[in-house]
């Protein structure tokens, strides 16, 4: 919220601007009664049931006492989570055509719109009812929203447990259904072998989570390789609270269990991602990441460097335990150190000395980067800042972060941009959301041109680059195609023919 200044509404402060305002992150809100038959008829019975998936988990720990939950290990989940006293803002929510008809009370020219239910669906660990009901639902959503598609576009849901579901449903979705937005599935719940072996009455409640990247049964790339084929770049809109998750796991405290949740997710699939090479097999590909701010993204640039400084081939030599010579720490033990330390040091030296490699976990290859290929700081931050981007809700003081280049990891400005939560808890007005944004610009902390990239260029080139024509059609088609004219203007460059991820290095020539 804005400190300084009268506040204007979102119509003057649209008024002011000489470019579209582009809601990134919008929800609408599923009737579960209409959801429920709709998805009963496209898709049977186990897209009915599955319609209820998002409320059993919260049955599940509202049944219970504080005390049940913590003997259970259930996390207090969320309760109150709607708007429900501005009749208006809770209508729209729920009506995509009378949110199309406030959109310009709201200040945005076009909004991409997740579900709220539905966010919940690729999570389902039947696998039978989760692939009919995230089909289901895409068949529904593309229909609830069909004409409305000048000024905004749902978002597709798509299951992650394996490449082959997500696939199939990334052509029903795209291919067939015409959806130009999809939000991945992630932290897929994965049985623990050696639960099952001991304990199999428990494997539903002690899993591991896939963070796709690395580590993960299966391989994503044919998944990548998809989206870039349909001109998607995706996003991944997972929280991070739940059973498993320990430190969001208060059985009384929700607001506990919900600050940072979306960070802490997006961040694990993120460093996945990098780390396991993805943005280096595929360079062209946009990767969302929503609603968790831009903050955690900053600074895990900032760890990566750090780490690969240390922890790249040539650092890793600086702490091989055969590099270590016990007889002479044992001499300037004597000197300057105590006779049991020096005893100590004495008798390290005479024993064998065990092989480095009998120190490692049995791994083929020491470097953690290796997928990336890099032989330099710049080509990490070639291989991270173009690539990913970062959903900001409005209120977020953090978002002037992105754009403060010369704070930033290779002075660079990241790639964020905003979202509106409309629809959720935290969105009381929805005639707050856009000036809360702009507030940033009233205090100071944004410049106009910051700002565009933030409401209006990122956007545009997080969808845009994967899909030229993502634009055509809606009312902002010809301000989009401008700036999709020029790729390597703004916040942060395309990865374009010739250029390899120059904004890593550049420094914004207006910062004082």
């Amino acid at each position: 919220m804005s400190m300084v200044g009268e506040q204007r509404t979102p119509a003057e402060i649209r008024a002011g601007l000489d470019h579209p305002v582009i809601d990134g992150d919008g929800h609408w809100i599923e009737h579960i009664g209409v959801l429920r038959e709709a998805l009963g008829k496209i898709g049977g019975e186990a897209a009915a049931t599955g319609a209820g998936y998002f409320h059993q988990g919260l049955i599940r720990s509202h049944s219970k006492t504080i005390e049940q939950r913590q003997a259970e290990g259930l996390p207090q989940e969320g309760f109150w989570g709607l708007p429900t006293r501005n009749t208006r803002d809770r209508a729209s929510a729920m009506i995509p055509r009378f949110l199309y008809d406030r959109l310009d009370e709201l200040g945005h020219d076009f909004a991409v719109m997740f579900p709220t239910m539905g966010l919940t669906y690729p999570s389902i660990d039947d696998e039978v009812m989760r692939v009919a009901t995230c089909r289901a639902f895409n068949t529904y959503s593309a229909e609830r929203f069909s004409d409305l598609g000048d000024r905004m576009t749902p978002a597709a849901i798509i299951p992650m447990h394996s490449p082959d579901e997500a696939i199939a449903e990334l052509d029903h979705a795209v291919g067939e259904l015409g959806m130009k937005v999809v939000m991945l599935g992630s932290l897929a719940r994965r049985h623990i072998p050696r639960i099952e072996q001991l304990a199999p009455e428990l494997a539903d409640d002690f899993v591991a989570f896939d963070v796709l990247g690395i580590d993960s049964p299966y391989d994503y790339d044919p998944v990548w390789q998809k989206c870039l084929d349909l001109g998607i770049s995706p996003t991944f809109h997972t929280g991070g609270r739940s059973q498993g998750l320990a430190l969001r796991n208060s059985p009384s405290n929700f607001v506990f269990n919900h600050v940072g949740h979306f960070a802490s997710a997006a961040e694990a699939v993120c460093k996945a991602l990098f780390l396991g090479g993805v943005t280096r097999r595929f360079p062209k590909l946009r990767i969302g990441l929503l609603e968790g701010g831009v903050g955690w993204g900053i600074q895990l640039l900032g760890d990566l460097v750090e780490h690969w400084e240390v922890r790249n081939p040539a650092g890793l030599e600086e702490t091989r335990p055969s590099a270590l010579n016990p007889a002479a720490i044992a001499e300037l033990a004597h000197r300057y150190g105590d006779d049991e330390m020096a005893r100590a040091f004495e008798a390290q030296a005479e024993r064998p000395v065990r092989s480095d490699v009998e120190m490692v976990g049995h791994l083929a290859s020491l470097d953690d980067f290796a997928a990336c290929e890099v032989s330099s700081e710049a080509e990490l931050g070639e291989l991270f800042i173009d690539n990913f981007y970062f959903g900001c809700e409005a209120d977020d003081r953090m978002n002037a972060r992105a754009f403060q280049a010369r704070h930033n990891p290779f002075g660079a400005r990241f790639n964020a941009f905003y979202g509106s939560d409309i629809g959720h808890f935290d969105v009381a007005d929805f005639t707050e959301v856009l000036p809360d944004a702009h507030g940033l610009v009233t205090d100071g902390l944004l410049g106009d041109d910051d700002f565009r990239d933030f409401v209006f260029t990122n956007p545009v080139r997080f969808w845009g680059a994967s899909n030229p024509s993502f634009f055509e059609g809606t009312i902002i088609e010809s301000q989009a195609a401008a700036v999709l004219a020029n790729p390597l203007e703004g916040a942060a460059s395309l990865w374009a023919e010739g250029h390899v991820g120059q904004s890593a290095l550049r420094i914004a020539d207006t910062e004082e």
